[in-house]
């Protein structure tokens, strides 16, 4: 019962409450070291993959950008077209 201190009727076993702190705190240590080797290992892929294409992401989307701007003048130009016509 020396390791037991009571306060306003609850008994605590430090020992038992100190040893249940430093497990918490070395599980979240390893825990945080763990997420940051995933993250690590997850964009060093992603940086390998992004060197491994022909075209650069950006020269992708830029192409791409262009081809919805071109369709969509399209589509605004037969729109008109229609609109015109039924005048």
């Amino acid at each position: 019962m020396a390791n037991q201190n009571v306060l306003s009727g609850i008994q605590l076993n430090r020992g038992l409450l100190v040893g249940g702190v430093v497990l918490t705190g070395v599980g979240a240590v390893l825990g945080v070291a763990g997420a940051v080797m995933v993250s690590v290992s997850i964009a060093s892929a992603g940086r390998s993959w992004v060197r491994q294409l022909d075209t650069p992401p950006s020269q992708l989307a830029s192409r791409k950008l262009q081809d919805a701007k071109a369709a969509s003048m399209a589509g605004w130009e037969v729109w008109r077209a229609q609109q015109g016509s039924s005048n």
